[in-house]
């Protein structure tokens, strides 16, 4: 593995932040008190919406893979959490490159211990933020062959930036540096399904300091303008399956899909 060589940031022990909730809500032990503290206040949904969504993630990445996609541009990783995004995708081609990147100094800290490639294949980390998206695409230029398809996963990370912080015009930047038969895959809280538990959530990780921007199903539709959706299409992170779906889908209050650059 490799990593981007700027000098890490110092850890704000004192600032909760998405990675490290996250962590708490899957169960993970890279976290501070104050992350606990605003996860405690979650509803029990919370942990709930936690796992529908990592589920998602492999579910999609595995099926990329079988596509033959064997790039991926994975922005806001998280705190590594087994199995992670190139585990899954390398047991399928193990030649697959994965650039991985977070803002959180801590997610860095980590990846460097665990986020460990197979010999075939490569993994890179960078510390940025997706709100430079073209310091990211430019970082992932030295790593992915961007004339060839890319997988951009952007994995319950957009509701963190607000619609004053252009958040579809990120996108839009992102998708526009990918070439033809590279994929989009996003999820995203709603705030249309559960509108209560939506905005108690909201509320509670403005109480830690973190401003979240839920969306309904006709705004997460707009992150995937001038793509082509693939089956099942933008559904919730429970429902996107390309097999044969359950005869009783679990509840999910996250919109997930897949799209083709065209």
């Amino acid at each position: 593995m490799t990593t981007a060589s700027q000098p890490p940031l110092p850890i704000d022990t004192g600032k909760a932040h998405p990675a490290r909730v996250y962590d708490w809500l899957l169960g993970g032990k890279d976290n501070y008190p104050v992350d606990e503290a605003v996860g405690r206040q979650l509803p029990p949904e919370a942990k709930n919406a936690a796992r529908q969504n990592r589920q998602f993630m492999h579910r999609a990445a595995a099926w990329l893979a079988e596509q033959g996609i064997d790039q991926f541009l994975d922005i806001g990783t998280g705190i590594p959490t087994e199995p992670n995004l190139h585990q899954i995708v390398q047991e399928i081609l193990p030649t697959a490159k994965i650039v991985y990147t977070d803002n959180d100094p801590i997610v860095l800290r980590h990846a460097e211990a665990l986020l460990v490639s197979r010999p075939e294949g490569v993994t890179d980390y960078i510390e940025a933020d997706v709100r430079q998206p073209e310091g990211i695409v430019q970082h992932a230029r030295q790593v992915l062959d961007f004339t060839r398809p890319i997988a951009l996963s952007l994995i319950a990370l957009m509701h963190f930036i607000p619609d004053e912080q252009e958040a579809h015009g990120i996108v839009r930047t992102l998708v526009a540096s990918l070439p033809a038969g590279s994929c989009l895959v996003l999820s995203h809280a709603a705030s249309d399904l559960y509108p209560e538990l939506a905005a108690q959530v909201t509320a509670e990780y403005a109480k830690g300091g973190i401003q979240l921007g839920f969306r309904t199903r006709a705004e997460v539709e707009r992150f995937f303008d001038g793509l082509e959706l693939v089956p099942p299409g933008l559904v919730t992170a429970t429902e996107w399956v390309t097999s044969a779906p359950a005869s009783v889908a679990e509840g999910s209050g996250i919109y997930a899909g897949v799209a083709r650059v065209l």
